[in-house]
């Protein structure tokens, strides 16, 4: 897929009631500062159309980008930033349990964590959440630049260890520096994003 159009169509704060979209949908999850907002401009081809900060906590809403006028992408407010009160917190946790739990046209979640850390206790209950509510995210280790080749192999088996993930789980590899894994991503998205249209084909037989 090339990505020609991008439109960050909705912001969900707190308070909003979700779009209720009638084109497929895939989130992107991750702590503070991991990543999402350059992976998600590294996969639309803008330098800065999701806004990246080195402050960690700055997106604070679910914002849904309109991507070609044919699916979105679903970014997810980072979680596991200490420097908000825990009531901000359990709030931003209310809002990503209530769209994964309620969006009709979420199909695949890709979950970032960073592949110099082993994932910490919410990096595990977004994995558990998202089983829960009968997605299987593939994982993305983020900041692959940051790390020896030689090392690579071992920190992606202590993540697939640490999160218990379902066996078959992809892990890929990612580095917003150099563009490694995005063309890996961007097959699952069109594997996600033809599958939801057959789906909806066959519902209007």
């Amino acid at each position: 897929m090339k990505i020609k159009s991008v439109n960050l169509e909705t912001v969900c704060g707190i308070t909003s009631v979700l779009p209720e979209n009638d084109k497929v949908e895939i989130a992107f999850a991750g702590r503070s500062n991991v990543g999402k907002s350059s992976l998600i401009n590294a996969l639309m081809n803008r330098k800065a159309y999701a806004r990246t900060s080195s402050q960690p906590g700055k997106t604070q809403t679910i914002n849904f980008y309109n991507i070609n006028e044919t699916l979105y992408f679903v970014d997810l407010p980072g979680y596991g930033f200490a420097k908000v009160s825990k009531d901000t917190v359990a709030k931003w946790g209310k809002m990503i349990d209530n769209y994964l739990e309620n969006s009709k046209v979420l199909r695949l979640v890709f979950l970032l964590v960073d592949i110099r850390h082993k994932p910490n206790a919410n990096d595990i209950q977004m994995y558990d959440w998202c089983i829960e509510y009968g997605f299987n995210p593939i994982i993305i280790a983020t900041k692959e630049d940051k790390v020896k080749r030689s090392q690579k192999a071992k920190l992606i088996k202590e993540i697939k260890q640490t999160l218990n993930v379902v066996d078959g789980t992809p892990v890929i590899p990612f580095s917003s520096l150099t563009k490694s894994g995005r063309d890996e991503i961007m097959e699952y998205i069109d594997m996600v994003y033809e599958g939801f249209n057959a789906e909806e084909k066959q519902q209007h037989k």
